[in-house]
């Protein structure tokens, strides 16, 4: 399950459509889809809905009533929606009323949640105590001071409200309440412990449970309605409804007010704390929606759930995964035909007292699953965004919905493919009266999640036990209610005003991390979601035997429609004994994890911006900023002709008196000595800061050049020689060649597509033809590593496509399309112009201008 998003609740699809005779193999996974809601569905994957109520702002309703969309678009310059200021400020006045009005409906709330507080204290001491003090404190616990926030911002906001002008300013307000949201942290982590205590509280006494059924909530001020009775328990979700509502106003605040205005920056740093707390709490606070009644009577409650991918009998299924308060069951959708109502098939399923995580010594190697080649992931990946991009010319010239439901079909099942072909990471859960199980994830952050949900249960007193087939039953056929992972987390379920993501490169510095209780050997990994699954990123070097790790380690991370960030910090584990014999590697130990929505109002500025991630009590200090994709496709020439970056080919060659620039041959050199069997070479991001520090001694040929490269981590050498070929002015193969090359590629007949792409080579100038043969030879040297080094043909040439062919930027206007469009048609054929020259057998310079067998007309 997914942290808490603030993107809404699923909406009914087209996928409903597709799902119900949509079906992968016997023993595969259906696709599955929703059932039509009427309001948020049971158990939804989204923090539950805000109450509606008449004085919801227009704007909230409307987002209710849609369904919710994403909450951080970027907003336009000046005024964020491009009105004009006046009817800005009075879209912000007609906000601040609604918010106002229901800001007083939930301190009235709050209010009758505290009335019985005081009486039942009393009784507390008496001989005949209704509550303990213990009790007590546990239901209300964090309530008092809940009121006491909300009281004073409601006292200090209502008079600017009514007495409203354009200068009045309210964002201090907004920044004070958002930073007293550990108040709420510490209400939520409570939150299942209170309402446990209060029904248990209400079964053992009828005069709690009068008390606890009819709360009497004040009316507002202007309504008819006096009182209305409300439940304690409904009145204790209140506070969870409230940050969602909270969050979702500043968001339209931001929206009505202009850039300039000195509420903007305050409002902003709200929105990200608020976007931040609700993306740190995770969805298992509400077993009201997520409770199922053993035949005993006891609650069973559905703690986690979401799709993993398991391997069974030596293939791929992908699996729902449900984990409840005493059990954990591994489910697969039944087919049904149209319009039957689902239902699940129970796989197997394990009783939490008999379930352990088997340690690297203890665990037994499991048969081979052959990893899906890396270029067939590449291919689906391509074909996938090739799709995404004709769907948007359908809707862009109002096509068929016929055509377009079938191009979503077709981008769902290659979708689908990758999904359960994609992840790697083994996580192993063993029954001790028997059987082992295997699910590979694509994400160490995901593992860790399903490993601490599940330990965490471990610590209550629990009893094994067989479940007839009857309860079985029963608790199979209560997945399809309690779920709340509904669809499977691919691009075509999502929605089309769904933010589509960030496209480009993010920069992030890892600064340091302070809060470690002892001496470690430290290091930090970035993750980010892409095509529906998180992927890792980079990686900082390990920081020996400290308490305070200070890495300040820059890296470049490419997004593909990414929305979030993690950070996971590790302790660095040396003993070889330590292996994990799923995959063969050492299993270093998580310290703390983290994640954060890269929300595009933030990121998408020029500055670097500073944020902290707190993580079982570590806190780790990090900078971002992002550069989209068509300001980072820009090639810049240099200013300066005296170094190398940003200079012609020939120019540099010509200076050096060198067929080869030597910046590429000592880079090659260094890979080739001591990087060529180090995992993701060239696909792993180097340290941007060290990455530099060689671009500059370079550009001065400076004399300490190779002695810097003998002691530079070798993912900094890499990427030096990828920014050499990315800055160049012009493309290694040429701007002038370049549609051919793109025409050449696209050729169907074998020998016509070899005489064309021969000729090509021919026609480069000899500096720029020599450096790629070059070039060529070194890849290959690497991807003969691949068994190593996991970076095969396919691998380098998407790594390296398009750094040598796409257009400078005065040529490449005409092939850019939309910044979301990355793995556009231009850069499928970019990776497969260098990868036919990467399978073709080796030809030397000295072959290619002899050889007067291919044609020689002009391109």
């Amino acid at each position: 399950m997914e942290p808490l998003s603030h993107r809404g609740l699923p909406r009914l699809s087209w996928i409903d459509t597709l799902y119900s005779n949509f079906s992968y193999g016997a023993d595969d996974y259906d696709a599955e889809g929703n059932e039509e809601q009427k309001g948020p569905p049971e158990g939804s994957e989204t923090m539950p809905y805000i109450d509606e109520s008449p004085t919801m702002s227009p704007q909230l309703s409307a987002r209710s009533q849609g369904g919710g969309d994403s909450i951080s678009p970027t907003p336009p310059e000046g005024l964020a929606p491009g009105v004009e200021a006046g009817k800005g400020l009075e879209m912000r006045k007609l906000v601040l009323s609604g918010f106002l009005a229901s800001e007083e409906i939930y301190i009235n709330q709050l209010e009758a949640l505290l009335l019985p507080m005081k009486p039942l204290k009393a009784t507390a001491t008496t001989s005949q105590p209704v509550l303990t003090i213990q009790q007590i404190e546990t239901i209300f616990y964090k309530i008092q001071d809940i009121y006491e926030i909300h009281k004073e911002f409601y006292d200090n906001l209502c008079p600017k409200v009514q007495q409203w002008d354009s200068q009045v300013t309210m964002g201090h307000l907004f920044q004070k309440l958002a930073s007293q949201l550990g108040v709420y942290k510490a209400f939520v982590d409570n939150y299942k412990v209170a309402l446990e205590t209060a029904e248990k509280c209400s079964q053992s006494n009828n005069q709690f449970q009068k008390i606890s059924e009819e709360l009497k909530v004040k009316g507002p001020k202007d309504s008819r309605d006096s009182h209305t009775s409300v439940t304690m328990e409904a009145l204790l979700y209140k506070p969870i409804d409230r940050v969602t509502r909270s969050t979702l106003v500043l968001h339209d605040l931001l929206k009505h007010t202009p850039v300039d205005h000195p509420d903007y920056p305050l409002l902003q740093d709200a929105l990200r704390i608020s976007q931040n707390f609700l993306s740190s709490i995770n969805e298992d606070i509400d077993p009201r929606r997520t409770a199922v009644t053993t035949p005993k009577g006891e609650t069973r409650q559905l703690v986690k759930d979401g799709f993993l991918v398991e391997v069974s009998e030596g293939s791929r299924k992908l699996r729902h995964v449900f984990l409840f308060t005493d059990v954990l069951l591994c489910a697969k959708l039944k087919k049904t035909s149209a319009g039957k109502h689902q239902q699940y098939d129970c796989k197997w399923y394990i009783p939490l007292a008999d379930l352990v995580f088997p340690s690297p010594e203890e665990s037994e190697a499991s048969p081979q699953v052959h990893p899906f080649p890396d270029h067939e992931l590449e291919d689906m990946k391509m074909k996938i965004s090739a799709l995404k991009s004709e769907i948007q010319k359908e809707k862009a010239n109002k096509g068929q919905s016929r055509a377009i439901e079938r191009l979503k079909k077709k981008m769902f099942e290659n979708e689908f493919l990758l999904l359960l072909n994609s992840p790697t990471i083994p996580f192993r859960i063993h029954n001790r009266n028997g059987k082992s199980y295997l699910f590979l994830l694509s994400s160490d952050y995901e593992r860790s999640e399903w490993r601490e949900a599940i330990q965490k249960l471990q610590k209550k007193d629990l009893q094994a036990f067989v479940l007839s087939s009857v309860e079985l039953q029963v608790l199979t056929g209560s997945c399809f209610k309690l779920r709340t992972v509904h669809n499977i987390p691919v691009t075509s379920n999502k929605d089309d005003d769904e933010s589509p993501g960030l496209y480009g490169f993010l920069h992030v510095i890892v600064h340091s991390a302070k809060g470690f209780k002892q001496s470690a050997n430290l290091y930090c990994t970035l993750e980010v979601d892409s095509f529906g699954y998180f992927v890792s990123k980079a990686k900082t070097r390990v920081f020996r035997d400290t308490t305070e790790p200070k890495w300040d380690e820059e890296f470049e991370i490419e997004l593909e429609g990414s929305q979030s960030l993690r950070i996971l910090c590790y302790e660095k584990c040396y003993d070889k004994t330590k292996v994990n014999k799923d995959n063969n590697e050492i299993v270093d130990k998580i310290m703390g994890k983290g994640q954060i929505q890269l929300d595009p109002q933030t990121v998408e500025t020029k500055n670097w911006h500073t944020d902290v991630i707190e993580m079982n009590g570590i806190k780790v200090e990090f900078s971002m900023k992002f550069t989209s994709r068509d300001m980072s496709l820009k090639r810049t020439p240099s200013k300066k002709q005296s170094g190398v970056f940003g200079v012609k080919i020939s120019v540099v060659t010509k200076r050096e008196r060198s067929k080869v620039p030597y910046i590429v041959r000592q880079c090659v050199e260094e890979v080739e000595k001591r990087g060529i069997e180090e995992v993701g070479i060239y696909r792993i991001s180097g340290v941007a800061t060290d990455i530099q520090a060689l671009k500059a001694v370079f550009d001065a040929n400076n004399k300490d050049i190779l002695l810097m490269l003998s002691d530079m981590d070798i993912n900094a050498i890499a990427g030096t020689l990828k920014l050499y070929f990315r800055e160049l002015p012009e493309p290694l193969l040429t701007d002038r060649l370049y549609p051919a090359f793109m025409e050449g590629i696209a050729l169907s007949d074998p020998a016509a597509k070899e005489n064309c792409m021969m000729h090509l080579l021919r026609s480069l100038p000899d500096p720029n033809l020599i450096t790629f043969l070059f070039l060529l030879e070194h890849l290959k040297r690497v991807a003969e590593k691949e068994p190593v080094n996991k970076m095969s043909l396919h691998n380098l040439a998407t790594v390296f496509g398009p750094t040598l062919l796409r257009p400078s930027e005065v040529e490449s206007k005409a092939h850019l399309t939309s910044a979301a469009d990355i793995w556009s048609h231009d850069v499928m054929a970019q990776v497969q112009v260098l990868l036919y020259y990467l399978q073709h057998p080796p030809v030397s310079f000295a072959e290619l201008k002899r050889n007067t067998l291919y044609f020689s007309t002009d391109v």
